[in-house]
């Protein structure tokens, strides 16, 4: 038996053979074509559109999250700028599989180096480019395999189109050797349930068919795990069951003290689902899926019909919306398109819709407008707040407007350690630990060689985290909590041990933060939290919160049994 450690999503355990997915198609031979230009452009064009195509159906079928993703894949098999890079490498003689290789993977070189949302699709393009390559050697697409029986899927990393269409029948586990909690693989595994260890760099050593545990919920695979061991994985799963399976009620600790669990969400067709799954309400709205791949900003108008379907569907319920958040790292021709050395430091979030006031301004138009027409309790928040000022900027601005309730995201440093001056300028305050995370441990969040700094469980990020629920506290404002450190069972009563008021997250992921957060007090939520605090990093944390966990879990059990309760 041995243990490769990772990072687990969520609290799921699986037990099963590995398969490996098989290595990427190699480049293609640089040679010269045997076809003329025009012959080699109508195979390029060809094996691009059916890749498109492909993806677009897989994406219908996915739904969600997964559907955004793979309609945007699609759009890179035929964005303008890629096939004129196509041709101009055709008409030097290349044939289309070298073309489309080299063209992809210049465009590749140009994201990755831009970092944020742009870096994350870089790899999506080599996926995209992988495909059309397959396509035009009439080879079979990269993918899943299908060995014919359960297994534990085990790969470098996966693109969005495998883990959007992979058969929960057979596919028990999904182990990674790169990525971070935040890459897509983990999201789409979050979303969907799959039990999941991103970023093992171990499991690069494993081969087909050894027996393997994975245990997200204590970030390990267990190769060749003992009798004993899959006993405990056994009773495991089966309380898992029982608590999804327990009647929905509103998130609360162990005595009694609210704790609203609210919906992650990026479109209005998620809502019907998260709502099914317990939602109380909605803790973050992007609003990006308006503004993305458009050549203009959406009008007032087109706007608010979107808002207003939204708060139809959460009539009663809090729903808390982030204007737009994009810059340098999500260019937009009509906010701000200009190249930037370091874009995830750059012109985004906050200063960027500062610059184009008259977006932010028809924005917060529209969102008034949807609030007047609807029951919902709108509250309204400002992404990659830095300053005490900029919170004054946008808070005054959205009164202006008719936003009744404004607030802002703490996503830097700099407005965590000024919280209590931040908060104090606001209606709330809504902690983006993914952002957080980042800039606190100047580790991109996208890069797999840092996956291990990307921790929101580190106690620097968790000590910031303090910091915000203090000045909370102090100030009485709300503290919620929307990055996907939310969505971890046990990290979820951390946070709210230091001072977190909700918690939002996939909505997957409610019925276990639901279940944890009912085995625990207040106080025995802040013992847990000071236990992580009192370490020196994310591992060490980690485990010092499992071991205050069980010890009071220990002492509930003994205080039940001596009153002869069971």
């Amino acid at each position: 038996m041995r243990e490769i450690q990772g990072i687990g999503i969520g609290q799921g355990i699986a037990v099963g053979p590995v398969v490996r997915m098989a290595e990427p198609l190699p480049a293609p031979e640089d040679r010269a074509s045997g076809f003329d230009a025009s012959q080699e452009e109508e195979r390029a064009r060809t094996s691009l559109a059916a890749v498109a195509d492909e993806l677009q159906r897989r994406g219908a079928r996915a739904g969600g999250a997964a559907k955004d993703v793979l309609e945007a894949q699609a759009m890179m098999a035929g964005d303008p700028s890629l096939i004129t890079d196509v041709v101009k490498r055709l008409a030097e003689g290349k044939t289309a599989e070298r073309a489309v290789y080299e063209a992809f993977a210049a465009f590749r070189d140009v994201l990755a180096g831009m970092g944020g949302y742009l870096g994350e699709r870089a790899a999506d393009l080599d996926d995209v480019s992988q495909r059309v390559v397959a396509h035009l050697l009439e080879l079979p697409a990269p993918g899943v395999p299908d060995p014919g029986h359960p297994f534990v899927l085990v790969a470098r990393d996966l693109a969005p189109a495998d883990t959007a269409v992979l058969d929960l029948e057979q596919v028990l586990a999904l182990v990674t050797v790169d990525g971070g909690p935040t890459s897509h693989t983990a999201i789409l595994a979050r979303e969907q349930s799959i039990v999941a260890i991103v970023g093992a760099a171990g499991a690069a050593g494993l081969v087909d068919g050894e027996q393997v545990l994975v245990d997200a919920e204590h970030d390990v695979v267990v190769v060749a795990p003992s009798e004993a061991q899959l006993a405990e994985a056994r009773e495991r799963s089966a309380a898992r069951r029982l608590a999804a399976e327990a009647p929905i009620t509103p998130g609360a600790l162990a005595d009694g003290a609210p704790v609203p669990l609210l919906a992650n969400l990026g479109s209005v067709g998620g809502a019907a689902e998260a709502l099914r799954l317990g939602a109380e309400g909605v803790g973050l709205f992007r609003t990006e899926f308006l503004f993305l791949d458009a050549d203009r900003a959406p009008s007032v108008a087109e706007q608010q019909e979107q808002y207003t379907k939204l708060l139809n569907e959460f009539a009663g319920k809090k729903v808390v919306v982030r204007v737009l958040d994009a810059g340098a790292d999500k260019p937009l021709a009509f906010l701000n398109d200009a190249e930037e050395e370091n874009p995830a430091l750059g012109l985004r979030g906050i200063r960027a819709l500062r610059r184009s006031e008259a977006v932010l301004r028809e924005q917060l138009t529209a969102l008034a407008a949807a609030d007047a027409a609807t029951d919902a309790e709108l509250w309204v928040m400002a992404p990659m707040i830095a300053t005490v000022e900029e919170t004054r900027y946008f808070t005054a601005l959205a009164a202006e407007l008719g936003i009744r309730t404004a607030g802002v995201m703490i996503e830097v440093p700099a407005a965590a350690l000024l919280a209590d001056r931040v908060l104090d300028a606001c209606a709330f305050a809504s902690i983006g630990t993914n952002d957080l995370t980042q800039y606190t441990m100047a580790a991109d969040r996208l890069l797999g060689t840092v996956a291990q700094l990307q921790s929101p469980w580190h106690p620097a990020v968790l000590r910031l985290i303090e910091e915000v629920g203090a000045a909370g506290a102090r100030t009485g404002t709300p503290v919620g909590i929307c990055g996907e450190a939310a969505a971890d069972p046990l990290l979820a009563v951390v946070l709210v041990g230091l001072g977190a008021t909700s918690l939002s997250m996939s909505p997957s992921a409610l019925a276990d933060v639901r279940a944890s957060l009912a085995r625990y007090g207040l106080e025995d939520a802040r013992a847990i939290a000071g236990a992580a605090l009192a370490t020196e990093g994310a591992a060490e944390a980690k485990r010092a919160a499992t071991a205050a966990a069980e010890s009071v879990r220990g002492r509930s059990v003994g205080d039940s049994s001596a009153s002869g309760l069971q």
